[in-house]
């Protein structure tokens, strides 16, 4: 793997599978829209925060996701969670499959825990542990990547036929999800549609695919909202994560939903 510059600057423990984490989508007042022809192109900033809002970052949302396991296009094991979000807070309640029904996860920007009946506390947990198959708990939470990585823009290419802006994204903490993302960002549209995730060391281990099939209404104008992200690990061993979001809504959510000390209720 080429060089990656900087411009500045495990599985969990059992039994929490049923926990979202990765829920990738959240909230925030404005989102930009996709570039009119002849405009001027977007800083590097501006581009990774309209590709953030693409994914979640909106004042408030709700919607289901369900994350999906496959080898040789059998599928082997299904999680349905519903989720909550505001900015980048999220909190998730598990639907499916029955033992895990009615377990919690909440993140509130790059701090989570998980809760279940029977514990005496929330228990703190990582977003880099591992969900199910390829997918760990950040993958379903909402992108931050303006705020959490530093950006160095590599040239431009195509994905399946469409032009994409090309960064290079380094962690500036480890409480993030991956510490480096190369990621595609459509040039017309401003929203990510593949990105592929290394070690610090630079060894590449995952790759994955975006699709906005999903729309949302802000400010009284129709915007793409994510709507499946597909994870495919190095091992290629044919095993394939799915993560599929339906019924997005816009809402207004009230502060108890992301309150940690009401969280066991």
């Amino acid at each position: 793997m080429e060089n990656w510059k900087r411009k500045r600057g495990t599985a969990g423990p059992a039994g929490w599978r049923g926990a979202p984490t990765a829920w990738a989508l959240a909230v925030a007042l404005a989102w930009s829209p996709a570039a009119p022809a002849g405009a001027a192109a977007p800083a590097a900033l501006e581009l990774l925060r309209a590709a953030d809002e693409a994914r979640g970052n909106v004042e408030g949302i709700a919607w289901n996701v369900t994350v999906e396991t496959s080898e040789n296009e059998r599928v082997t094991d299904t999680l349905v969670y519903e989720i909550k979000a505001r900015g980048f807070n999220v909190a998730g309640v598990s639907q499916a499959p029955p033992k895990y029904k009615g377990n919690k996860l909440l993140m509130l920007n790059t701090s989570m825990w998980f809760y279940k009946q029977g514990l005496s506390k929330p228990v703190p947990v990582s977003q880099r542990q591992k969900l199910m198959g390829d997918a760990s708990y950040g993958d379903i939470a909402s992108t931050n990547y303006a705020e959490h990585y530093d950006a160095a823009e590599l040239p431009e290419e195509d994905v399946d036929g469409e032009a994409c802006r090309v960064f290079d994204l380094k962690a500036r903490t480890d409480k993030v999800t991956y510490d480096r993302i190369r990621y595609w960002i459509s040039t017309r549209r401003q929203v990510g549609v593949k990105a592929e995730y290394y070690t610090v060391s630079g060894k590449k281990f995952k790759t994955a695919t975006m699709d906005y099939d999903n729309e949302v209404r802000l400010g009284g104008r129709k915007r793409p909202f994510l709507s499946r992200i597909v994870m495919r690990g190095e091992l290629m061993n044919g095993a394939v994560t799915r993560l599929s979001l339906r019924e997005p809504h816009i809402g207004p959510l009230p502060d108890h939903v992301f309150d940690l000390n009401l969280f066991m209720r």
